[in-house]
């Protein structure tokens, strides 16, 4: 056996799905497709791919004695239709992801724990990196041989779909590459389709800024009105491009790492979490990649999602959150209780609505009062 063929074997015995090798100078070069991108300002708020635009382009500028690259994949596919609760307006809607541990710490585990034996059977340096390094992973993992990036811009797998979590490990070894993967989407356009905002604005182009795994998780302020109503019940990603891949009726059959959701984020209750105060979020949340948004733009995207239920029953606690003290949550409070519940709307205009200063929440309760009033702005 090559020194690949025995991480492969090792790999696999840690629970990873796939495990390919490229070299760094084999490495695409993604300079000028980056900073097209960049230059629209399709990144939005995450400032940091700019930032880190040079190292993230060219895995030579990430760490220059690095001489492979060892690619991983992990699936994740659910056990059932990712997109059935967004029939259920009351139910709120987690991406697949996000239904478990953090991956991060899942991945990065076992990803050092495959670095270390690389190690000590051939010596060498090594760094791991799982998402949150200036690493393109996923034109790295289609080098690998691993997958190749869809036209909804994530790897597609023939063998796990569109369902895949994806670590990556630096060395200085020089190890044997595999082949590079095709491009298999084909005429087949579903993902473009099926995204509920239009984000994927040509194929294998994303505009972040349309994105609602960006506007929910990303985002820092308030829900652009354009977007509100597209969002539904999706309180934390969003799965749909995924979710219709074709190449997922495979994911199902062929799975052997089982990545297990929680019963209690597969279909929860709006109302549930708009009751949630800080520190029952944090302890709900534990260990769980929703934590990272934090408990105001947790209530954000519930509170959205609230205003496109329609469920009057949610209005009293809709409108407790009015007076919040982040303003991004009192401008959605004040949104969905103009859609669900105006009447009550009112009282609290006249009670709050003069003490107002910021800005944008000012505009909400302008906003608020033309829709309560049958003017639609």
């Amino acid at each position: 056996m090559t020194l690949s063929e025995i991480i492969r074997a090792e790999a696999r015995a840690l629970g990873f799905d796939d495990c390919r090798v490229l070299r760094v100078a084999e490495a695409p070069r993604l300079v000028d497709k980056l900073s097209a991108w960049l230059a629209e300002g399709c990144e939005g708020d995450m400032t940091w791919m700019r930032e880190t635009m040079e190292r993230r382009a060219d895995p030579r500028a990430l760490w220059a004695q690095a001489r492979s690259i060892v690619m991983l994949t992990m699936n994740y596919g659910p056990d059932r239709d990712p997109l059935e609760n967004l029939a259920h307006a009351d139910r709120a809607n987690i991406s697949v992801y996000a239904r478990h541990r953090d991956y991060h710490d899942i991945v990065k585990g076992k990803l050092k724990l495959l670095a270390s034996k690389l190690v000590a059977r051939a010596g060498g340096d090594v760094k791991v990196f799982v998402d949150t390094a200036p690493v393109m992973e996923k034109p790295l993992a289609e080098r690998a041989g691993l997958g190749w990036q869809g036209k909804h811009t994530n790897l597609v797998s023939r063998r796990f779909g569109s369902w895949l979590f994806l670590g990556s490990i630096f060395t200085t070894l020089d190890l044997q590459a595999d082949e590079a993967e095709t491009d298999h989407c084909g005429v087949c356009d579903a993902c473009i389709r099926a995204c509920p905002t239009q984000a994927i604005v040509a194929p294998y182009r994303l505009d972040a800024r349309r994105c609602i795994s960006y506007l929910t998780i990303e985002h820092k302020g308030a829900i652009p009105h354009e977007f509100r109503e597209s969002m539904g019940n999706r309180i934390y990603g969003c799965d749909d491009c995924l979710a219709v891949c074709p190449w997922n009726k495979f994911a199902s059959t062929t799975r052997e790492t089982k990545l297990a959701a929680r019963n209690d984020l597969l279909s929860p209750s709006l109302g549930r979490f708009l009751a949630m105060d800080e520190v029952e979020f944090r302890t709900f949340f534990s260990a769980n990649p929703v934590k990272r948004i934090g408990h105001a733009r947790f209530l954000r995207n519930v509170l959205v999602a609230a205003g496109n239920s329609g469920d009057v029953r949610l209005a009293t606690l809709v409108a407790a959150r009015v007076v919040h003290a982040s303003p991004v949550v009192r401008g959605a409070a004040i949104w969905a209780l103009a859609r669900i519940d105006p009447s009550r709307l009112d009282d609290f205009a006249r009670q709050f609505r003069s003490l107002e200063m910021d800005p944008e929440v000012c505009d909400e309760w302008r906003r608020a009062s033309h829709t309560t009033s049958g003017v639609k702005t």
